[in-house]
């Protein structure tokens, strides 16, 4: 790397051995980025605009048009930066999507991650060719790259918007889904040579999807087993050990010639619903680790865009991202959604909520790192594209939900049980903690009525902790401690949450443990 008092320029085939001078540098700049990009999710969240723009920005200003004045061309190292940093944020959206949120509606989400994908891909493509007059496969390559939802952006958005159980789950798994066949054609169209037979790209999509689903699933069991069985010495070690496994699931399935894009959403998501030791522990940490791949991959990509080079394809990008966004994304959601009966209310949410973020840009440089033709001006074009749509979209989605009566009605809030393994007891301490709607307030702990094997053995009440009599009536913000023997950890788990969604008569209400009305 040379660093000259004017600008730092790293470019393939230039870079200088890092020395500790140079190390002292890059981490004050990297601190630095990071304080001002911490600093802005509070601005982006109070003024609505999506936290990616913001990170967008921060690169862009500190890159060779910006006051930085750092010059930055390197696209491989940009794309594998921006893979590792996928892998993160996969993994996190997955460890929190909830198994209840999208069971329902799984065949729903994976049709619209396939076939909506295949129809956002053909209609783009045709406008980026007959109407922009680019040939057919840097349209195509346009079409692919575009026509995936971002995980980052819909995870970070959908998640502070109260939308139905369903619409939100449709989105989160089509998200987490369709960035794998997306990768997949986009490396097949940027490969020099002749393209594939669509037959043929459908077979090795299919293929590639399978394994990584087999590999996905198996790793998140075994390792969600595996933690549930061993009692590590120290908490903070559980954090680290399923983040490491979710990065297992995406290395063996990426190894397997099979896709470790969803390998690692798959992982995540089943230990994510596997109730392990000290999950809220593990999930801040997966959290924090989202922001910074988030933050990592934006400031990038920043860098990489040359702005004085937008001008001739602002024009393009706003024309196609217009079919993009009022015909080809409308129409794969009506064709894909109407078999299932979709609400059109909710058909039209999903059609406005299909947002771009950082892996459109991070897989615009695969055709820059394979060498296609104008892949500088397919790159342009996507981030300029991504940059607008996501500006219109990301602010008014809220605003469209109110305006079709899409809010959900509230709900009881689920209980946050947090388990540590006693391995040579053979026992589980379950510290659980009574949110503000939770029908858990006014119970008394004989109410609760939980297996042989299991008593509340401590509430922290106001700062203060005491020893509970059968009597004691729960309050809102308490926070309960819980022995359970090995044997009826689950049931334990089970019934609490039972309770905290039925109240005491939860048994007879036919409520059960996931806040859903049972069979009686």
């Amino acid at each position: 790397m040379y660093v000259s008092p004017r600008a730092v320029r790293v470019s393939q085939g230039r870079i200088r051995p890092l020395t500790i001078h140079h190390l002292n540098q890059l981490l004050l700049v990297c601190s630095l980025v990071l304080l001002v990009a911490v600093a802005a999710v509070r601005i982006s969240s109070r003024s609505g605009l999506p936290s990616l723009l913001v990170y967008l920005g921060i690169g862009v200003a500190m890159g060779q048009d910006g006051v930085g004045d750092i010059h930055f061309d390197n696209a491989e190292l940009t794309q594998v930066i921006g893979y590792a940093a996928l892998v993160v944020i996969l993994a996190e959206g997955g460890l929190g999507t909830k198994w209840k949120e999208i069971e329902p509606v799984m065949p729903a989400a994976t049709t619209l991650a396939l076939a909506g994908v295949a129809v956002s891909v053909g209609v783009t493509a045709s406008a980026a060719h007959y109407l922009i007059g680019l040939e057919w496969r840097q349209a195509l390559i346009i079409g692919a790259v575009v026509s995936s939802t971002d995980a980052a952006a819909v995870f970070s958005v959908l998640r502070k918007i109260p939308l139905p159980a369903r619409v939100k789950g449709t989105l989160e798994a089509e998200s987490g889904f369709n960035d794998a066949p997306v990768v997949i054609l986009v490396v097949s169209l940027s490969t020099a040579g002749p393209v594939d037979p669509w037959y043929v790209l459908l077979g090795v999509i299919l293929l590639e999807l399978a394994i990584g689903a087999a590999i996905g699933l198996a790793v998140g069991f075994l390792g969600s087993w595996g933690l549930r069985h061993v009692a590590l010495p120290a908490s903070g070690l559980y954090p680290i050990a399923v983040m490491a496994i979710a990065v297992v699931a995406y290395a063996a399935g990426a190894l397997a010639h099979g896709s470790g894009f969803l390998a690692v959403y798959l992982a995540a998501m089943v230990m994510g619903n596997a109730r392990l030791p000290h999950w809220p522990a593990t999930r801040g940490f997966a959290d924090g680790l989202g922001w910074l791949a988030q933050i990592g991959m934006f400031v990038l990509l920043g860098l990489l865009v040359t702005p004085h080079d937008l001008g001739d394809d602002i024009v393009p990008a706003l024309v196609i991202g217009l079919v993009l966004t009022m015909v080809a994304r409308p129409l794969s959601v009506v064709l894909c959604l109407t078999p299932f009966r979709a609400p059109w209310q909710e058909q039209v949410l999903m059609s406005w909520a299909g947002l771009r973020g950082a892996v459109p840009i991070i897989l615009a440089t695969i055709p820059m790192v394979e060498g296609v033709d104008t892949s500088r001006r397919i790159f342009n074009i996507v981030f300029v594209l991504v940059v607008v749509y996501t500006l219109v979209q990301g602010p008014t989605l809220p605003w469209l939900g109110r305006k079709l009566r899409l809010g959900e009605d509230s709900e009881a809030a689920d209980l946050g049980i947090e388990s540590a393994p006693l391995e040579r007891l053979r026992g589980h301490l379950l510290s659980v903690a009574i949110p503000q709607e939770s029908k858990m307030h006014g119970v008394e702990v004989a109410e609760l009525r939980l297996p042989h094997g299991a008593a509340v053995t401590l509430i922290v009440r106001g700062g203060e902790s005491f020893v509970p009599l059968p009597t004691t009536i729960l309050q809102r913000g308490d926070e309960l401690l819980v022995v359970a023997t090995d044997p009826v950890r689950d049931a334990t788990e089970s019934r609490l949450r039972a309770v905290g969604h039925g109240g005491k008569l939860a048994g007879w209400l036919g409520t059960d443990g996931a806040g859903r009305q049972g069979r009686r």
